[in-house]
């Protein structure tokens, strides 16, 4: 409880939190960052959080896995995980046979760190120990890495970045196989003592590798290869020790270069859908232009009732093609989100979430239209809580979690396009309720129903003296502006029987 209030605080005062942790310490800061992203989504707060370990064992399966990258938090959390430590990989091993281990493994660290000079002697001491641990824990990294993919399912599965170092320098890697594949590449290159001290040496690593930021590499292990690629990989392999004429150069090398690949398909994917974008952005302009065309007509309904109440035309029939077409274009870009085959911070790239806020603006108000006009609020229910589709709902999540500044937006003239997406869905409601005023005769029931049309009434009035609507609301003839007609009609009667209606004493509700 003393935890959550703490921050429960660092949430209203700061911008950034950061977690850190080294060995089992790590799992908990892991733990207390999952924990606050979680919070922070339900509470839809604005906060960057940060998580970075160093030499924290494994923490979940690969269900957390994918959970996480589901919610796009991968980049949230940086794994330090020195050459040769044991810990980060102890748990490949099977859990049952490892635990006791473990035990033994976290005595002689503690050992090491409160008598520097005894802790190596214990570890003379029970050489035949430590082999045994470090064969056993290789031997199952090594099993996993020829099994490939599948036998890492149901297991304990890596997530987040991976920042593996030396005392040459480091390299990241994301990708869960690779982040494997590289644990046990370094590890076979080191021994039994290695992987006891290597766990005590994360404050050495990164005191060296701030410092190499700030030193001019070359390459020192033989000729540079010709290929820049090549010389790239070579490089990162030099960062961790690994000469060109070491055995596990080849493999080390091969893996770097298929987590590369693998990482370069989300920002391929994402300049893709960008120009898809643009080819369905004529798409967009016939709407626009066929909204324009409605608030001009002298019939005075306005965009959505124009649309719904549309007969056979070309003009009318495009339109609908074109909704359609970006529906399709829309759904393909939340499956590619939801896939993670888009960078892990897709939705907070301003032109996404811009383009995903105007579709919405634009095109929700004719899916409401179209709902109505078929009739499926009858089968269904009403389209806020049963036809809504999924894609809209996401993509009111991106624009709640955009970075805005506190700015007065007043506006002094209607806004091009209605702010609530759902308003016409509420007059279609609002408009129902008053069809069930007329048709109770039940004095509770009647009550309940009108203090759920007085909330919409002041909600409209609120938006429509805001401006926070679109020019065809108030139009004469639109469905608002009738129903609004006829429930200040029905208000005045009910005021001449029904006193116990406080609510209409506020005045008349106008456009």
């Amino acid at each position: 409880m003393n935890m959550f209030m703490q921050i429960s605080t660092l949430v209203k005062t700061s911008k950034s939190v950061i977690f850190t942790g080294h060995s089992i310490g790590g799992t908990t800061a892991s733990l207390a960052a999952l924990w606050l992203l979680s919070y922070l989504q339900s509470n839809f707060e604005n906060l960057s959080v940060l998580c970075i370990t160093y030499g924290s064992p494994l923490l979940g399966n690969e269900t957390l896995s994918r959970a996480i990258l589901r919610e796009r938090w991968g980049g949230k959390f940086c794994h330090v995980v020195s050459k040769y430590d044991l810990m980060p990989r102890i748990l490949f091993a099977p859990l049952d046979t490892i635990g006791p281990h473990i035990k033994l493994l976290l005595k002689f660290w503690h050992l090491y760190m409160t008598s520097p000079h005894c802790g190596p002697l214990d570890v003379q001491r029970n050489e035949e120990f430590m082999a045994e641990i470090f064969q056993f824990v290789l031997s199952h990294l090594r099993g996993l890495v020829e099994a490939g993919e599948e036998a890492v399912t149901g297991m304990f599965r890596p997530f987040g970045n991976y920042l593996f170092c030396s005392g040459d320098g480091a390299i990241c890697v994301d990708n869960a196989a690779a982040v494997i594949k590289m644990m046990y590449l370094l590890l076979k290159t080191g021994s039994p003592s290695c992987s006891i001290e290597d766990h005590l040496k994360y404050g050495d690593y990164v005191g060296r590798i701030s410092s190499q930021f700030l030193e001019k590499k070359s390459f020192m292990l033989g000729e540079l290869p010709e290929s820049r690629y090549e010389a790239g990989v070579a490089l990162a392999l030099q960062s961790l020790g690994i000469s060109s004429q070491e055995p596990v150069a080849g493999p080390a090398g091969d893996c770097l270069q298929a987590a590369r690949r693998m990482g370069r398909t989300p920002n391929l994917n994402c300049a893709n859908l960008a120009i898809k974008l643009s080819k369905i952005n004529p798409y967009r302009a016939e709407i626009e232009w066929y909204k324009a065309w409605c608030d001009r007509s002298d019939d005075q309904m306005g965009y959505y009732d124009s649309f719904k109440q549309r007969g056979a035309s070309k003009r009318v029939s495009k339109v609908n093609m074109n909704r359609h077409k970006l529906a399709r274009f829309w759904d393909n870009v939340i499956n590619l989100f939801e896939s993670n085959q888009l960078p892990h911070d897709f939705q907070r790239h301003r032109k996404w979430v811009y383009a995903s806020h105007f579709y919405k603006l634009l095109v929700e108000p004719l899916d409401i239209a179209e709902y109505y006009r078929a009739g499926m609020h009858r089968s269904k229910g009403n389209y806020i809580n049963h036809g809504r589709e999924r894609r809209y709902q996401i993509f009111d999540r991106w624009w709640k979690g955009r970075n805005v500044r506190d700015e007065d937006n007043r506006r002094s003239t209607f806004a091009s396009l209605t702010q609530d997406t759902c308003f016409w869905a509420k007059v279609e409601e609002a408009r129902g309720l008053l069809d069930d005023v007329r048709s109770t005769r039940d004095q509770r029931h009647s009550a309940l129903l009108w203090e759920k049309i007085d909330f919409f009434a002041r909600h409209a009035k609120k938006l429509v003296e805001a401006k926070e609507v679109s020019i065809d609301v108030v139009a004469k003839n639109s469905s608002y502006s009738l129903w609004l007609i006829d429930y200040n009609e029905m208000k005045l009667q009910m005021l001449q029987f029904r006193p116990q209606f406080p609510s209409f004493m506020n005045g008349e509700i106008v456009p």
